[in-house]
């Protein structure tokens, strides 16, 4: 194994044991809810995947390694710590050679995941086309990797901040595979529906396994996006949400604000104006994702699904330790 990976003790042991993991960014720890509930909440997501019978495999960068899973005290140094990064794949190499901490996207994570052989991800909602993209060609990293990382990820559509519209137009170019779980609209992020079609629509864990079973027979090597609506009970209004996000647009544009830092400057500014509901319906959304990441792995370790090798990573040369 790299010396570039760690494995916690825990996803060490599920790893030998042939037991089912999924992946879990640290985006949201870091940079996506304040303090003390970002904690709070990568607590709850992990007993949320253990409950489901799975093991969690929270990702970051620390200490010059790959974290596949962090223990009690590395989840708490990353929630309280100033100055971490966010990591896209872009990023990984440098975080690591560095020695910084790293919060890793959902990019990254995927990168993560597929080194690790872990088929499933949980997360809010991915990145995507930003709103006047046409002007900036700010578009995500997330939907790249999606289209050449075989690793499925589930979350509740894409965030609310996004042009919804042209992020699925991307996805269909890339050739993602979007499943709507029992819905048959996109999910926007804090509420459930977008009025835009998914290309498929499966309502049971068994018939995802089963998809992303035939996916990987196939050999295709892009992810598939497993879109699940907010519960009801969490779910924000929608004039709630463009209020806020119309008025959080306007100040960052004001404030020049644009690239890695626009979505947590957003999402941040979104607390504020909708009085923290956001902070309880991105919690909601998150665990309920987890929950359900955490089943369709059970259902494919159930079909037999083997845990993937880990990638071969290139050993230092010779030459490379001599200068």
């Amino acid at each position: 194994m790299s010396s570039l990976l760690a494995f916690s003790p825990e996803v060490a042991a599920a790893r030998k044991a042939g037991q089912p993991i999924v992946a879990l960014e640290s985006t949201i720890i870091a940079h996506g809810l304040p303090r003390p509930r970002n904690l709070e909440t990568a607590r709850l997501l992990e007993a949320e995947v253990r409950e489901a019978g799975a093991v969690p495999a929270t990702i970051a960068v620390a200490d010059g390694r790959l974290r596949i899973g962090l223990d009690a005290a590395q989840l708490e140094e990353l929630a309280v710590a100033d100055g971490v990064l966010k990591v896209s794949r872009r990023d990984l190499a440098g975080c690591i050679a560095t020695g910084r901490t790293g919060a890793t996207t959902v990019a990254a994570t995927m990168v993560a995941a597929q080194l690790a052989g872990i088929r499933a991800f949980a997360t809010g909602g991915i990145g995507g086309v930003h709103r006047g993209a046409e002007r900036d060609f700010d578009v995500s990293a997330d939907l790249e990797e999606l289209a050449r990382t075989p690793v499925a990820v589930v979350c509740a559509g894409a965030k609310s901040i996004l042009d919804l519209p042209k992020t699925l137009e991307v996805l269909e170019t890339k050739g993602v595979a979007v499943v709507g779980y029992r819905t048959d609209e996109f999910p926007a992020f804090f509420c459930r529906a977008s009025g835009l079609a998914v290309p498929l629509r499966l309502d049971s864990v068994a018939e995802i396994a089963n998809l992303l079973d035939v996916q990987r027979r196939l050999g295709l090597t892009s992810g598939v996006l497993v879109v699940n609506p907010i519960p009801k009970a969490a779910a924000l209004p929608e004039e709630l949400v463009e209020g806020a996000i119309a008025e959080a647009l306007a100040v960052a544009t004001a404030a020049g604000i644009g690239g890695k830092q626009i979505t947590p400057f957003l999402l941040a500014r979104i607390v504020e104006l909708t009085g923290g509901q956001s902070v309880e319906a991105n919690v909601a959304l998150a665990l309920s994702n987890v929950r359900l990441a955490a089943e369709i792995t059970v259902a494919l370790h159930a079909l037999g699904e083997p845990i993937l090798p880990t990638p071969r990573i290139r050993p230092r040369s010779r030459q490379m330790d001599a200068m």
